[in-house]
């Protein structure tokens, strides 16, 4: 006998503070969400030991924790949270089509895509070992915890510049390793980045490790090495943050949705309308900006509202 096709009414994927924060007021307004967690429940926050800069958190929480509450209260009104990978998606003709874990079919007459992006990193066992003991890819997230301390930077585009210039305003010192021997960064940046007297840009230096323990103390230092005379330098350091960009989780949408050159969803200024009607992108797949949780549960938000409105129009 042949499994009946489900059919929902609005169908977010991902699960981070975008993607809770649409099924807590698509919930709200009856409209019976179901969220697909994805590969990482919770998002990029999952990774974040402390968050401190949330609204109504007054003494700090864990990312993890976070999402917890998140999810507890998109479920406390009646959202249908999923594990599970969204593989397959059909925005051609509504109800769209998706398919999750490559078996089994979703008809949906909203979708809201919540997909989020991805920091890259080196590659290198010590950024895994020390995650959130020191590594970080969010300046703006964690550059609190560093006031007074010296940290490195490692990238050479605008974010890079950016991070660091923020992070030069707290810190003791900020050591920038470029592995090239120039920036990529915008004039104007780099102009911000040599005349910031606590600032140091090493050219030709990339990452040999990161030294320290899972812990308390975590990151003590950071061993560089010069790519041209192979020379190590040892960079005392609490942070060690990288800065070399971010990939949108969009791949899946490709050859459907509009997208910049990086691959970031467009959307309609001021709304979370893609071109397709009917479908919406919330946080950061669509974000390369801001990229913070409560900046992404706010499109969240605007996504609900949106399909809401649409679906009102439309039945």
């Amino acid at each position: 006998m042949e499994k009946e096709i489900e059919k929902v009414e609005t169908l977010i994927i991902g699960s981070g503070p975008a993607g809770y924060s649409a099924a807590i007021y698509a919930a709200r307004a009856d409209m019976k969400p179901v969220v697909i967690q994805g590969l990482q429940p919770g998002g990029q926050l999952t990774t974040t030991t402390d968050v401190d800069n949330y609204p109504g958190y007054k003494d700090g929480i864990t990312g993890p924790e976070m999402m917890e509450d998140f999810k507890a209260q998109a479920e406390r009104f009646g959202t249908d949270t999923r594990w599970g990978m969204v593989t397959k998606v059909d925005l051609s003709e509504r109800p769209f089509k998706v398919e999750v874990d490559e078996k089994d079919t979703i008809l949906a007459e909203t979708v809201i895509i919540a997909t989020g992006a991805s920091a890259k990193w080196l590659g290198m066992e010590d950024e895994v070992r020390l995650n959130g003991y020191g590594v970080s890819a969010c300046a703006t997230c964690d550059g609190f915890f560093y006031k007074g301390k010296e940290v490195v930077v490692v990238g050479a585009g605008d974010t890079a510049a950016e991070e660091a210039t923020y992070l030069a305003k707290m810190c003791t010192k900020v050591t920038v390793l470029v592995r090239r021997d120039e920036m990529r960064a915008s004039k104007a940046m780099q102009h911000r980045v040599f005349n910031t007297p606590n600032l140091e840009v090493l050219f030709n230096h990339e990452t040999k490790s990161i030294n320290g323990t899972p812990g308390p103390v975590g990151v003590e230092s950071v061993t560089a090495i010069n790519n041209i005379t192979k020379e190590e330098t040892i960079i005392p350091a609490s942070g060690f943050f990288v800065a070399i960009g971010h990939k949108p989780n969009s791949d899946l949408f490709k050859g459907q949705l509009e997208m910049d050159d990086a691959g970031y969803l467009l959307v309609e200024a001021g709304t979370s309308k893609t071109k397709i009607p009917g479908v919406f992108a919330a946080g950061d797949i669509a974000d390369h900006v801001y990229r913070q949780a409560v900046t992404s549960a706010g499109t969240g938000c605007m996504a609900a509202l949106d399909a809401e409105r649409f679906l009102a129009d439309n039945k």
